[in-house]
């Protein structure tokens, strides 16, 4: 049977990234003592440094800019659903004698 998938929390990943970071061993030195799979750590870095404060947001939370990129494509839906029934409303008063 296979491994059993690890979770860790904010908190872990944000130590082990800032162990990383520190400079003064390399990285994969820094995941193997940790038990991780050196990607892993240099996922962890990598999502870090594109943005601290939203970066580990955890288990059923949304990042800010995937709740804005999914409130978006509601409304598009609902937008294209709008023209739809438009196009052919319009269409039936272009058809019907005056």
């Amino acid at each position: 049977m296979g491994k059993k998938r690890r979770r860790f929390d904010r908190a872990y990943k944000v130590e082990a990234v800032r162990a990383a970071l520190r400079g003064d061993r390399p990285q994969n030195e820094v995941a193997r003592d940790l038990g991780l799979n050196q990607e892993t750590l240099y996922r962890w870095v990598r999502e870090f440094r594109d943005d601290a404060s939203q970066s580990f947001p955890g288990n059923g939370r949304v990042k800010d800019r995937d709740r804005e990129v999914e409130q978006l494509r509601r409304e598009v839906h609902r937008l294209e659903a709008e023209n739809a029934f438009l196009k052919k409303v319009s269409a039936f008063f272009a058809k019907s004698p005056r």
